[in-house]
């Protein structure tokens, strides 16, 4: 079965292409021109991948990440005629798994596209483990289940978003490994991906306000100066 996309995107001429080329490439498409439309189809009809548009009208592409963000982890491909790096880290905040400028090669969209499906079946595969295969982390007040797919302090689950959870479980797998940005990026967003190491920071800084006493004097996740992280645990 074809692999659908949901195209949100208010520019009619623009959506016509982003149709036409992906259809092309053997994808089930389906279109959105606002917000709200956006956000009914997703939670009636679940797609594989969003193509999302900052600027909507009604409600913009932020919201309509966050409200898709509560229900499913769906990858979204934010689309913006800004290269603002705010944009770029409220749509990482939002939840948005890649981001991309406008205006843009139809080669590149296509690539990250098949970039973000092919993370998302093998998350998907990860999932389908059997459950003895699977591994529970802990680290004094803090537990990773794999099973539950959950991160526990103080046995209090954490808000955590799923970016965030796979980088802690890398962490966790080379716990007093120093592991440069560059490893990182490559093992956690994959050797495809299009972002730069700022990337890598901005999650941490997330991760260390969920995890840390005191994020500003971390314990666990620490910065090894010209090197990159090492979690300690």
């Amino acid at each position: 079965m074809a692999e659908k996309i949901l195209i949100v995107e208010d520019d009619l001429t623009l959506q016509e292409t982003l149709v036409y080329n992906l259809t092309h490439q053997g994808y089930s498409v389906e279109t959105a021109s606002d917000g709200n439309s956006a956000v009914e189809i997703a939670r009636n009809d679940p797609p594989d991948l969003i193509l999302l548009d900052i600027m909507l009208p009604g409600m913009d592409g932020f919201e309509v990440c966050r409200i898709i963000r509560k229900d499913m982890t769906t990858p979204i491909l934010m689309l913006t005629a800004r290269d603002d790096e705010i944009d770029r880290v409220v749509g990482l905040e939002v939840g948005a798994d890649d981001y991309l400028t406008k205006p843009f090669s139809m080669r590149e969209l296509i690539a990250r596209v098949k970039a973000l499906l092919r993370r998302a079946r093998i998350i998907q595969e990860n999932q389908d483990t059997p459950r003895d295969q699977k591994k529970r982390y802990v680290f004094g007040n803090l537990t990773i289940d794999q099973v539950r797919r959950e991160v526990l302090v103080n046995e209090n689950i954490v808000d955590i978003k799923p970016k965030e959870y796979d980088l802690l479980i890398y962490f966790a797998e080379n716990k007093g490994h120093v592991l440069s940005r560059e490893q990182i990026l490559e093992k956690v967003w994959g050797w495809d991906y299009f972002g730069d190491s700022r990337t890598v920071d901005v999650h941490v800084r997330w991760l260390r306000e969920k995890i840390e006493q005191n994020p500003a004097e971390p314990t666990r996740i620490m910065t090894v100066r010209s090197a990159g992280y090492r979690f300690d645990g």
